[in-house]
């Protein structure tokens, strides 16, 4: 039976995880590929530090390099994280010809262009079910899976720690700051959580999916970007009231085409701009009767609409060793097929739809909203509020006054119809400077997913 050598870059939880994956189900993995995976090199920051890994005397180094070059180091999997020195690892194991494995999404985010092209020009290939959602197969089933399929839509849970977090404020009407300080010391979140709790990881995952699900690379810069932090138990209890749970989600959407302002007419029809791409990542009410809705604590799931086969869901662990291991596995599986029949063809990872296809800016996008505002608690403020609104032309579909506040100021709770984010900002501005308004409001949008 044919052998392939692997070499890993880092050894940690998820380095860790897949060579105790590999030892455990490596045989399995023979059988069924006709080829035997073997660990040749792994390079980590220490090699005095003690680790349970199993691996035979020589085999651990602290030098990167001596991995990416050994002559018999036939795929690299780099499992270091960051995107200063990983790029340099992943874009030398590439000029080299060797096949790359990565579990990096912020690596992908910030040199995902440069790192395929590398990839391309030098007849190899770049894996990375890994980067996206832990041990759920969404960039197979995006890349290979759907090929079929237009993606309408797409909205997942991909943060694991933000799901933690709001899913113990749900159950447990406690507010963010607590549950973050519980999830740091249970190592859901980091010391320094903003990369979570800020939705940037989010985002660097949105990002990767919105580029696979529409064939253009996706800038990170064009991801409108929001995290939890001002999600409070009030918005959580109130949400729940009207039928709706708050979850992080990145959303990726095609939105209806405008027409060009200077279109030219071919026959009767006439020429419009290509698809414009909603990518984003922000908290937002989802109704209970959705599925997204029901899944909690550090579990991800991506819902995935195509014009063919309509509604799908995937759903499991989005992080962690095992879930991780398993969809770097994947991509060995697919590394060492190819390298096997001495092929690279796969189904391209990037082929615009159509050549004008575009990330349009937030403030285009028009959606539901849920909006929180601290009031003084005196007659004329409705008034005040809703012609606000309605100068903007923004329409209120519900207005909630919970009972139970008595005091100087009060909540309101305003349900929106459907408006443009740059009239709602703007309306917004205007009303949090009232005298009558006594905190900055909270605004969270509404998915209803029709």
């Amino acid at each position: 039976m044919e052998t392939v050598n692997l070499g890993l870059i880092g050894g940690g939880t998820v380095g860790g995880g897949v060579i105790r994956a590999l030892r455990r189900n490596g045989s399995l993995m023979a059988s069924r590929l006709g080829v035997t995976l073997t660990v040749r090199r792994v390079a980590v920051r220490s090699v005095a530090k003690h680790r349970d890994l199993g691996l035979p005397k020589g085999v651990l180094t602290d030098d990167w390099r001596a991995v990416v070059e050994d002559p018999e180091v036939q795929i690299v999997v780099e499992l270091a994280g960051g995107t200063t020195t990983a790029r340099d690892m992943v874009l030398a194991a590439l000029r080299l010809g060797k096949p790359v494995v990565t579990a990096n999404k912020a690596l992908l985010s910030a040199h995902g262009p440069e790192l395929f092209r590398t990839a391309a020009k030098h007849g190899t290939n770049l894996y990375y079910e890994a980067s996206v959602a832990g041990g759920i197969p969404i960039i197979k089933v995006l890349r290979e899976s759907l090929v079929g399929n237009r993606v309408l839509s797409l909205a997942g849970i991909v943060n694991g720690t933000c799901n933690y977090i709001l899913t113990r404020m749900k159950l447990e009407g406690i507010e963010f700051s607590e549950v973050l300080a519980e999830a740091q010391r249970l190592g859901y979140a980091e010391a320094e959580p903003s990369l979570d709790v800020d939705g940037h990881d989010a985002a660097h995952k949105t990002g990767i999916l919105a580029s696979l699900a529409h064939g253009f690379w996706v800038d990170p810069k064009s991801i409108h970007t929001e995290g939890i932090r001002q999600i409070s138990r009030l918005d959580i209890r109130f949400a729940a009231q009207l039928g709706y749970t708050i979850k992080l989600l990145g959303v990726i959407k095609t939105v209806p085409s405008k027409p060009a302002k200077s279109a030219k007419r071919k026959g009767s029809a006439t020429l419009s701009d290509g698809p414009r791409i909603q990518v984003a990542v922000y908290p937002a009410l989802v109704p209970n009767a959705h599925v997204l809705a029901s899944v909690n604590h550090a579990f991800n799931a991506i819902s995935v609409r195509g014009d063919i086969v309509g509604d799908t869901l995937f759903y499991g662990r989005g992080a962690g060793a095992d879930a991780t291991a398993s969809s770097v596995l994947s991509d060995l599986a697919d590394a060492a097929l190819d390298l096997k029949h001495a092929s690279i063809e796969r189904v391209p990872c990037f082929v615009a739809h159509a050549s004008t296809s575009r990330v349009i800016p937030m403030e285009e996008v028009v959606s539901r909203y849920y909006l929180r505002i601290e009031v003084v608690d005196q007659p004329g403020v409705f008034a005040r509020i809703s012609t606000l609104l309605a100068k903007a032309g923004i329409g209120i579909s519900s207005i909630i006054q919970p009972e139970g506040h008595v005091g100087e100021t009060v909540p309101v709770i305003l349900m929106i119809h459907d408006a443009p984010n740059a009239a709602m900002q703007k309306a917004l501005k205007l009303i949090s400077r009232l005298n009558v308004v006594r905190a900055e409001p909270v605004l969270i949008r509404v998915e209803t997913f029709e």
